[in-house]
């Protein structure tokens, strides 16, 4: 029998498989729909599940628990999360977006540091700018390839820090699948309200309804093994498992898209990668909370 930790370890990998056929199947829509309607169709459907999920878990509690500023201030900040990141994926190389994606643990660690004044040494300080000039890397100001899109990406990972801070230090007594939920139900709802300022409703297409309800499936695969994941290991060991996410989008990007990454991107991806893994490994040995809980988007 595997241990405990390998098994966390397999649960975190399929975990970021799921997110990128997550991403693949929205970018793939993204030419068909805009990004509100991908949202209003994907969000009911991974309400569908998730409602079915938490309760069968006994994760299900009263509406009226939504509405609690730290969960509200959750919720908002998910949403915009994945607004920008879905308006990004449809207008840049899925390996591209997912790289730097892979700066939210290190933007979390800055934030924590200066807001909530946790302590950071000079070695995570080193790695937090290392990080960044990484992230500098990939986008590349001042180049062709730098525009509103991969400001939207960076938008996503600014909100996507401030979710993860903010749950953080929610009541532990809220189960994460309610939180799901209700993340999954506001982003169906933000979807419909901007639809009528995004184009209006467009047909969908079979095959796209195909790629969103299997967007939805996948989504809710890897949330779920990714709570497996931190609850079966030790966070500490599976949290830098999480950037196999880069290498399935690589590898997607070039068989669905015929993406090829330029020599800069992967650079950048590399640095951007050790940078955090670094990060991670003295947060474990100096036992600061971990950061690397990342959600879908």
């Amino acid at each position: 029998m595997p241990s405990d930790n390998i098994r966390a370890a397999l649960f975190m990998l399929a975990s970021m498989a799921g997110f990128v056929v997550n991403d693949t199947l929205v970018k793939l829509s993204t030419a068909d729909i805009p990004a509100a309607e991908i949202m209003a169709l994907r969000g009911m459907a991974a309400s569908l599940l998730l409602l079915v999920i938490a309760w069968r878990f006994n994760a299900l509690r009263p509406p009226r628990l939504a509405l609690k500023p730290q969960m509200m201030l959750r919720t908002g900040t998910d949403v915009m999360a994945t607004l920008t990141y879905i308006t990004a994926l449809g207008h840049m190389p899925i390996a591209n977006a997912s790289a730097v994606f892979q700066a939210l643990p290190l933007v979390i660690t800055l934030a924590a540091a200066l807001v909530f004044k946790e302590p950071v040494g000079w070695r995570r300080w080193s790695a937090l700018g290392v990080g960044f000039v990484g992230v500098l890397i990939i986008v590349r100001p001042g180049t062709d390839g730098f525009n509103a899109y991969s400001l939207a990406v960076l938008g996503s990972v600014g909100f996507s820090a401030v979710r993860d801070l903010t749950t953080r230090r929610m009541d532990r007594a809220v189960p994460s699948l309610f939180i799901s939920l209700t993340t999954a139900i506001s982003v169906s709802v933000v979807g419909w309200v901007l639809l009528p300022f995004s184009g209006g409703w467009q047909p969908v297409p079979a095959p796209v309804l195909g790629y969103l309800g299997g967007a939805a499936l996948a989504i809710a695969g890897g949330y779920i093994c990714i709570v497996q994941a931190m609850r079966v290991g030790d966070p500490g060991f599976v949290a830098p498992f999480r950037y196999s996410i880069l290498l399935y989008a690589l590898v997607m990007g070039l068989v669905v898209f015929g993406d090829l990454p330029s020599a800069a991107t992967l650079f950048g991806s590399a640095i951007v990668v050790a940078s955090g893994a670094y990060t991670l490994y003295r947060e474990r040995i100096r036992g600061v909370p971990k950061v690397a809980k990342a959600q879908v988007h």
